[in-house]
């Protein structure tokens, strides 16, 4: 009884119409983001030339009539960063979901147990170690020294976390989150020590902490597509879970879940998906914490519709603050979506006090 009890949706669903009109207009949008990103930039590559190589590359479609370079230019370039936009976008913002709901807190995001400042750490010891230095450019899976490090960063520091917050009965939300806090703060630390004493390494070093996806390529995409599609379907399919940890630990054993296990896998899952999109991409703030809320506000807390929604709407702010962010003149889009989604969180704080208030 308890495990049918799980199995069954905890609120009642959204409508085949309305999950339709959400995520067919989430794909629509993000579909001529993605195709405005590829045709703009400001290489002088036209709109109709970027059409025709990628028709032609993908479909076989059309004879080429342009440049070599405007080939590469697309193909190798533009496309892959906007490949890659979505994928980072889609995986931070599904990963903020998670984390809202397990941790019950409309403000945690993607980083809120350590993964950023693990990944951080990781990636700038890459930088500045100088017995790494001459192998920045041997990859691993299609990676660079970097991205190796920075991916492994930030699971380890997960699972430094989550040991650390563990106790015999569990492991309590609260003891998580000052588990999380205080190893993020050790980690981060780390971080400043090194940029301290990173010389003329020190630009490299804050470019990747402000995060770009300048760097993306395929087969960079190649390692993380696998690790962020698979995080997110392992997730999905738990969508029930999810709904009932909304209720509460106490109400979510009443119906049946396995509370530590399920937050145990969903953690794991969330965080090897931050990682994987971290490695590639730096760290990028807000996408995680600004997407999740306000689809949750629009369209309700049931995360069948919720968890794809994020990842829809995750992977078009991302594309499109990216293209902000390349006419503006290459400057990190980590820039772009901290502008963008610091006001969010001001008025998010604002909103929860003024909440708390009228109570």
């Amino acid at each position: 009884m308890r495990a049918a009890a799980a199995a069954r949706p905890i609120v009642l669903g959204p409508s085949i119409g309305r999950s339709t009109v959400v995520l067919g207009g989430g794909l629509i949008l993000l579909t001529a983001i993605a195709l405005v990103s590829v045709a703009v930039g400001t290489s002088g590559v036209g709109a109709a030339d970027a059409a025709g190589i990628v028709l032609h590359r993908l479909l076989g479609i059309g004879s080429p009539s342009w440049p070599p370079a405007s080939e590469t230019i697309v193909w190798e370039l533009r496309l892959p960063r906007v490949m890659a936009g979505m994928l980072v976008g889609a995986g931070l913002a599904c990963a903020g979901t998670v984390f809202q709901a397990l941790l019950r807190n409309p403000m945690a995001d993607p980083y809120v147990i350590g993964t950023a400042a693990g990944a951080s750490l990781g990636a700038v010891a890459a930088l500045l170690v100088p017995g790494l230095l001459p192998i920045l450019g041997v990859g691993w899976l299609g990676l660079g020294v970097v991205q190796v490090f920075a991916f492994t960063g930030g699971v380890l520091a997960v699972l430094v976390v989550f040991t650390v917050a563990r106790a015999q009965g569990g492991t309590p939300v609260v003891t998580l989150l000052l588990a999380g806090y205080a190893v993020s703060s050790l980690l981060s630390a780390g971080v400043a020590l090194l940029m301290f004493v990173s010389g003329d390494r020190l630009a490299a070093v804050i470019s990747w902490l402000l995060g770009s996806l300048g760097g993306a390529s395929w087969p960079r995409l190649g390692f993380a597509a696998p690790l962020i599609v698979a995080s997110f379907v392992l997730i999905l399919l738990r969508w029930h879970r999810l709904n009932a940890l909304l209720l509460g630990e106490e109400q979510a054993l009443h119906l049946g879940v396995d509370v530590e296990r399920e937050k145990r896998i969903l953690t794991g899952l969330a965080a090897l998906a931050t990682s994987a999109g971290v490695a590639i991409s730096g760290t990028i703030g807000f996408v995680g914490l600004v997407v999740p809320h306000l689809l949750r506000l629009a369209f309700g807390p049931d995360h069948r519709l919720l968890l794809p929604a994020s990842m829809v709407y995750g992977a078009c702010l991302l594309v499109l603050a990216d293209l902000g962010a390349r006419l503006a003149g290459g400057i990190p889009v980590g820039v772009v979506t901290a502008l963008l989604g610091a006001p969010f969180f001001l008025w998010l704080l604002r909103r929860s006090l003024d909440l708390r208030a009228g109570s």
